[in-house]
């Protein structure tokens, strides 16, 4: 079994991390480089910076951001919101970034996933995808786009194995319905999702508990799981989240 990674994420609004419940109802918690820094030094194995305006705002991820956090960040990082061009792409991994997520864009034009990997590798493209179970057809998920504000109908697995195909490296697949509640991620929609494709896949939403985690990733077949709430607020430490995972079996970098 490969190492399981720690990933915080950091929503990002108005230069300032965010953090919600299913994508609404935002508080303030903190300053997104300092944060960044101080998940860097604890031992979280990636970060994830999330621009979460900028899609629906119509305009790029905030440039300056990713050039100072890499100045402050020593461990890999990944940028999304509002990435649309493979020079929007180029100017974030010149700036210091090490993978892209990319969302809305590859929805409305799956050929610029195949034209990142080519020019990029595989490795730096990120598929993110925001799942909502299905109204019409519950045991489905539905991928939403523009922040979570438009569904679609697209299929999440068929969408998620598609994007293997099209060469993502990657899948950050967050659960809208469990976004922000702390009750426990979305398994069914994680393990369907893992089985499906042959890369990686990062659990995210509806982190509570340390139990949470390690059921993403036994329960849901998940490679990594992602976190905000749990740790933005102090609720756990990095370490404490990596031995208590550790001391359960499952292969951590501590």
């Amino acid at each position: 079994m490969l190492t399981k990674r720690i990933i915080p994420c950091l929503d990002v609004k108005d230069n300032r991390v965010v953090k919600g419940v299913k994508f609404l109802n935002l508080s303030d918690a903190g300053d997104p480089v300092e944060l960044g820094a101080r998940y860097s030094d604890e031992g979280a194995d990636e970060l994830v910076f999330l621009d979460i305006t900028a899609t629906i705002h119509s305009r790029k991820t905030i440039v300056d951001l990713v050039k100072k956090a890499a100045e402050n960040v020593f461990i890999p990082f990944t940028v999304g919101g509002g990435i649309r061009t493979l020079e929007h792409i180029d100017t974030l991994l010149r700036s210091g970034a090490d993978k892209v997520s990319i969302n809305t864009a590859a929805v409305q034009n799956p050929d610029l996933i195949t034209q990142a990997a080519h020019r990029f590798g595989s490795q730096c493209v990120v598929l993110a995808i925001d799942a909502r179970r299905s109204r019409d057809y519950p045991p489905k998920w539905q991928v939403c786009i523009k922040a979570g504000s438009e569904p679609t109908d697209i299929d999440v697995v068929e969408w998620a194995a598609k994007g293997e195909r099209l060469g993502a490296g990657e899948i950050l697949l967050t659960s809208m319905d469990a976004d922000g509640t702390r009750t426990g991620y979305d398994n069914q929609l994680n393990k369907a999702v893992a089985d499906a494709v042959n890369i990686p896949v990062i659990a995210s939403g509806g982190a509570g508990t340390l139990e949470h985690l390690y059921d993403a990733i036994v329960e849901g077949h998940a490679d990594a799981v992602l976190m905000a709430s749990i740790t933005h607020f102090g609720n756990y430490t990095i370490k404490q989240i990596k031995e208590y995972l550790a001391n359960r079996g499952l292969p951590m970098n501590l």
